[in-house]
């Protein structure tokens, strides 16, 4: 993995000369670079433009280097940007209390350009990769959550239901013993469905498909197929343009995010629900397409949180959209488009992602 070529590089030192010399070698190779000559200075640029990386003197008026290292660790803004020590090749430098205060490598001048855009390119990427990988933590502490979370109701129901007909099966009825079995298989097809959603949201993660075009027409006929049968026990009914604008997507993924938008249309539409689908061509050549409900509508805060990370799932839900909504938000990211919702208490919800304009 490589750092981005628009990284911002915060370069502290008092000495003019070193901070035209430093802000030449990285402006040449493409990096973003601020330069600040002490550390009160440095300290409130710090917050208002978070750096990448930082580039310390030790020898500073006021506060020197190993001071000002310790609050950029404090502040939250700061608190993981890796931070190099700058020193002179004869001048005084403690590598044990430049370490300690939170440096983690140093260079020393004169500098030479090649190796110091080595220790940059080397610790931005050393950084990318450990984010990366603290992602990855977080996302699977949530995976398990979830797992665990959304699979216990299910699983529990179907424990509860088939502990009812082992015991009490002899004096049942008939209707009672397969009203009883009928639960079971709902609830079993729920527990299938949520395992389903989540092999879709890691596999999201992992691939990368290019961008063609679409038949949104036989996507969306293809989600209301997998969705007749929640439609017909609802009496939902289903509103569909005339016509769909040309746009450039990937058909598996968006066929899911149609499946979700409708599905929740329905759970939480009126009675009897109406979801309204459409498209509409945007300013910036892309698409909008949305799915609007005649239900009880969202608050603000509720809006809030609904295309939560997933890494954010096991904490946060609203009102059973969470996952589903999650798998939304990955599939447009990948897919370079947008997502969100209008709506207000008692005026529905209007549900939509953008995507890229086709050519007619």
């Amino acid at each position: 993995m490589e750092e981005s070529p628009l990284a911002t590089i915060l370069v502290v030192d008092d000495k003019p000369e070193n901070l035209q010399l430093l802000s030449q070698i990285l402006g040449r190779a493409g990096y973003r670079v601020q330069v600040v000559g002490d550390g009160r200075a440095a300290l409130h640029a710090s917050q208002i433009d978070p750096p990448d990386l930082i580039l310390l003197d030790i020898m500073m008026p006021e506060m020197d280097g190993y001071e000002l290292c310790r609050q950029f660790k404090a502040a939250p803004q700061t608190r993981n940007v890796p931070i190099i020590f700058i020193s002179a090749l004869s001048g005084p430098f403690d590598k044990a209390h430049a370490f300690a205060a939170g440096g983690i490598d140093y260079i020393t001048r004169p500098f030479q350009a090649d190796e110091v855009l080595t220790h940059v390119r080397t610790h931005l990427t050393l950084h990318s990769l450990q984010q990366d990988l603290l992602d990855q933590i977080a996302e699977l502490d949530a995976f398990a959550h979830t797992v665990a979370h959304d699979l216990k109701n299910p699983l529990s129901l179907i424990i509860g239901f088939t502990e009812l007909l082992a015991l009490d099966h002899e004096i049942m009825t008939a209707d009672q013993r397969a009203e009883l079995l009928q639960n079971v298989l709902k609830s079993g097809y729920k527990a299938v469905n949520i395992i389903d959603e989540l092999l879709l949201l890691s596999s999201v993660r992992k691939q990368d498909v290019p961008l063609q075009p679409i038949e949104m027409g036989r996507i969306v006929r293809n989600a209301q197929k997998r969705l007749a049968l929640l439609a017909a026990e609802s009496q939902a009914e289903i509103v569909l343009p005339e016509q769909w604008p040309p746009a450039l997507g990937y058909a598996p993924w968006l066929e899911e995010v149609w499946v979700n938008y409708l599905s929740n249309a329905i759970k939480y539409g009126g009675q009897p629900p109406i979801a309204e689908l459409g498209a509409t061509q945007q300013a910036d050549n892309t698409v909008r397409f949305w799915v609007k409900d005649n239900g009880n509508g969202l608050t603000a805060e509720q809006q809030t949180r609904l295309f939560a990370e997933f890494s954010r799932l096991d904490t946060i839900r609203a009102d059973g959209h969470g996952l589903g909504l999650s798998i939304v938000r990955r599939i447009m990211d990948k897919l370079g488009g947008t997502v969100g919702v209008k709506s207000e208490p008692g005026g529905g919800s209007t549900f939509y992602f953008t995507l890229p304009a086709g050519s007619s």
